[in-house]
């Protein structure tokens, strides 16, 4: 029996439903594993079709074609290494989340996920069957088990795999992001490795799919738990691992060690690969957006920049009487800087265009947020003529503690088709615009440098649609609405639990009221970056009428 096995390990990015074109990638890959000499060639979970299907994979058509796929590649990759990759499987009536092994021209071997996720943006319940949990599969004489995704997080079929002679344990997956997982993952990968005596590669995918991201960083443990391969975060990658037969059972030779960036990092990287993806995927290679001279939209046309490069941006600066000198000439900075296109679009004649429209009916009123909201929603009516008639994508800009609290205009500044900055609360737009200015990487397509002026980091937020207007007339402190939003939203917390904090209760019921309030924007707003565990669409699912309150706290 052989002494050495090498595994070739597939981080790549599949596109949603493209069946012919991820079965391209795969082919690719394991041409370059044949290249290398491998024993086995590896893709992450469910990667012929893309992940998360949700409700797609539930036609019996597209099955069929992902199955049909499948079969394809066993034949096409007869001659040389086994070839792993997840996709669909029917057994009588039943579909599974299955990981395929593909070996001498058929399909050697399949595994049947177990472990069901059914919380945050997984619904695996209603559309998988559970698998039993069944012993290893043979390549080239190494018996190889693979807990799918979920599986490994759980200690059972971990164990049963060891049990029953697994030599290596390999994990299929399509984990996508929120911060802090990487950590998490290592966390619990060790414990498996630990409890089994075996050991692990952790192997997932990359790329951006609607609001999630797949954020790689593909790993492996050798027994007792040190790190043997480190592969990158949000970048494609192929690794080649060699395993060793040692007195006290396989072990992996050490491989690359990519670093892992801390947090701040890797949020701006998954907000420009999920930007990246999205639009590539859905077709569109050219963005614009409103260029107002504030900072969230300083950092979404910054992100993009990177996503995109500053050719395929345009930002367009649509000023009204109550705009001011510092954010005209902050706009045209940050325009200037990133080198994209900068258009100068006033609103003042439309505006009273409209006024006059309706002034009959409006007679004998007093102005309000109405006329506020006039202004914003002309806004987006340009913005979308500009984007119909250039096949430019428009981007809206509302950070999450806006879109918590409903402090934006529907069909106005929510207009757009994708929001980089969904998930990510006002106060860390701070944060993450002083990183960007401080630090470049070679998977930023815009120029390094202080991009974003530093006027617009430091200068009082305002929506400036009314004489001397500020975000905080209308709302908390940002400092306190994000410390209150994180207790009701991310922690799922209480009106208590906020007073617990030091919060004011009052500061915190206006939160919850505008928070419930606001559902219905929310429901009808665009697509964003997943950077949490609770973000706003699959993560948190409120009905749109509801008028419960907490009364907790008193």
């Amino acid at each position: 029996m052989a002494d050495r096995f090498r595994l070739t390990l597939a981080q790549l990015n599949p596109t949603m439903g493209d069946l012919k074109g991820n079965a391209a990638l795969a082919r690719r890959a394991w041409a370059e594993g044949r290249a290398a000499g491998a024993n086995l060639v590896a893709l992450p979970e469910m990667f012929i079709t893309g992940y998360n299907t949700q409700d797609l994979v539930m036609k019996p058509a597209f099955q069929a074609d992902a199955i049909a796929e499948i079969e394809a590649l066993a034949r096409d990759c007869a001659d040389g290494p086994a070839l792993a990759i997840g996709g669909p499987a029917l057994e009588g009536v039943e579909l599974y989340n299955a990981y395929y092994i593909l070996q001498g021209g058929r399909i050697a071997a399949r595994v049947f996920k177990h472990h069901l996720p059914n919380e945050t943006v997984f619904d695996e319940k209603r559309i998988y069957a559970s698998g039993d949990v069944t012993g290893p599969y043979a390549v080239d004489g190494l018996r190889i088990g693979s807990p799918i995704c979920e599986d490994s997080w759980f200690e059972d079929v971990a164990e049963t795999l060891a049990e029953t002679g697994a030599e290596i344990l390999l994990v299929p997956n399509g984990s996508p992001y929120y911060h802090s997982k990487v950590s998490y993952r290592h966390q619990l990968m060790v414990a498996r490795v630990v409890e089994t005596g075996l050991p692990l590669i952790y192997l997932n995918l990359v790329g951006g799919q609607d609001d999630q991201v797949f954020d790689g960083g593909t790993f492996a443990l050798n027994p007792g738990g040190a790190l043997a391969l480190q592969m990158p975060l949000m970048q494609e990658d192929i690794a080649h691992l060699d395993l060793i037969r040692t007195d006290g059972g396989w072990r992996f030779e050490a491989g690359d060690l990519a670093p892992i960036p801390e947090t701040t990092e890797q949020d701006y990287h998954a907000m420009v690969l999920a930007l990246r993806d999205y639009l590539r995927k859905a077709g569109f290679s050219k963005v614009l957006l409103g260029l107002s001279g504030g900072i969230d939209s300083a950092l979404v046309a910054t992100v993009a920049a990177d996503a995109l490069g500053a050719d395929n941006l345009r930002c367009v600066m649509l000023p009204s009487e109550y705009t001011s000198d510092a954010s005209l000439e902050d706009a045209r900075a940050l325009a200037e800087n990133l080198g994209c296109r900068y258009d100068f679009v006033p609103i003042a004649q439309g505006r009273q265009a409209i006024t006059d429209t309706l002034a009959p009916l409006f007679e004998g009123t007093k102005p309000d947020v109405t006329e506020e909201n006039i202004q914003s929603r002309l806004r987006g009516l340009l913005l979308m003529a500009i984007s119909n008639k250039f096949g430019e994508m428009l981007l809206t800009t509302g950070n999450k503690s806006e879109v918590a609290v409903g402090y934006a205009t529907i069909y106005g500044d929510m207009s757009g088709g994708y929001n980089p900055l969904k998930d990510m609360y006002k106060t860390r737009v701070f944060e993450t615009c002083r990183w960007r200015n401080a630090n470049h990487r070679d998977w930023m397509e815009g120029p390094a440098g202080q991009v974003i002026p530093q006027r617009i980091i430091d200068r009082p937020p305002s929506a400036e649609l009314a004489p001397d207007q500020r975000d905080e007339d209308s709302l908390p402190p940002y400092e306190v609405l994000d410390g209150i939003l994180d207790i009701l939203v991310d922690r799922d917390g209480s009106i208590a639990d906020c007073v617990a904090a030091g919060y004011d209760r009052a500061d915190a019921k206006r939160v919850e009221h505008l928070l419930y309030i606001s559902e219905y924007k929310r429901f009808q707003s665009a697509p964003g970056t997943r950077l949490s565990k609770r973000a706003f669409w699959l993560d948190r699912r409120y009905p749109i009428v509801n008028r419960w309150r907490d009364d907790s706290g008193d």
